[in-house]
């Protein structure tokens, strides 16, 4: 299951509504072995493209390097897809190459990237297969590992 703070749910979508036409991307970082998204990265899709996403390589290299130095790893890597559902591609699945990481996926499609609900979905991918799993969003993290209220969280 992935837990996500509400503030960085709400970041992963307002960046792929503010991307779409073109596909968003973008890490959020957390401490190694914590499983907990922290510090959100959005990244410059240098593809540039409605269908395809691709990490900068000179970003991703920044990135790495700030995670190593934090002690933090990619706990979620995320995209948008902007006319299809939240469900990875065959070329999702072949560059997933974060076996610990969720993999997020937002749906920007119908007029989701105006307003809306969108599909907001994540996916464990290892060695070429795809598991979706549940996503809880809570109101902040100090509460994850005790008892949550259902004011603090929600299912996705």
């Amino acid at each position: 299951m992935l837990t996500i703070d509400q503030a960085t749910y709400d970041a992963i979508i307002a960046h792929a509504r503010r991307d779409h036409p073109d596909e968003a991307c973008g890490v959020v970082a957390g401490a190694v072995g914590s499983d907990l998204p922290t510090r959100f990265v959005p990244m410059v899709n240098a593809a540039m493209s409605p269908t395809f996403y691709e990490f900068d390589s000179t970003d991703l290299l920044r990135l790495y390097q700030e995670m190593d130095d934090n002690d933090e790893e990619p706990v979620v890597v995320y995209h948008s897809h902007t006319a299809t559902e939240a469900y990875p591609s065959r070329t999702d699945v072949n560059l997933a190459g974060e076996p610990g990481a969720h993999y997020v996926l937002v749906s920007t499609r119908d007029g989701a990237h105006e307003s809306g609900p969108v599909e907001f979905r994540s996916f464990r991918i290892v060695d070429g297969e795809v598991t979706e799993e549940e996503v809880r969003v809570v109101a902040r993290y100090d509460d994850v590992t005790t008892h949550t209220t259902k004011n603090e969280e929600a299912d996705v």
